[in-house]
């Protein structure tokens, strides 16, 4: 567990790489119930002008968590979290899927041992969060 002494603004929270394939999305669909066909057929997402299949903004955002709940090892450290969507994650039908990168780095420190950090996340080229910030607390 991370200790709140022992963080300093500035630190890094090392990349970390999520693959992001179709049977995922069908996971999250029939998990989190948003059955949106642009989540899963490649037709009608092309149809309505998008590039190919896009993961669910929900299901990025989560992936992205997952970076700050491994470095504290505490998902209920979490106190507050907010992203804002930039982009979509395209999700070809291949063997690799997409490659969705997190990184985040400690920008302040607060009151009450609690930090904020803030999140990168990219897929290719393209950032995916805009703003993406958590404000976790340490022991």
């Amino acid at each position: 567990m991370i200790r709140y002494d022992d963080v300093n603004v500035g630190d890094q929270i090392p990349a970390r790489d999520f693959s992001v394939q179709r049977i995922n999305l069908v996971m999250y669909c029939g998990a989190s119930g948003d059955f949106n066909v642009i989540h899963w057929n490649e037709r009608i997402a092309t149809m309505v002008g998008l590039p190919n299949v896009i993961a669910h903004g929900m299901y990025t955002m989560a992936e992205a968590a997952r970076v700050i709940t491994d470095w504290t090892g505490d998902p209920g450290a979490v106190e507050e979290y907010k992203v804002r969507f930039s982009k979509p994650v395209v999700v070809p039908d291949d063997d690799q899927g997409a490659k969705l990168t997190v990184a985040g780095e400690v920008t302040e420190k607060l009151d009450g041992n609690r930090v904020a950090v803030t999140l990168t996340a990219t897929a290719g080229e393209d950032t995916v969060l805009q703003g993406a910030r958590a404000v976790v607390r340490l022991a």
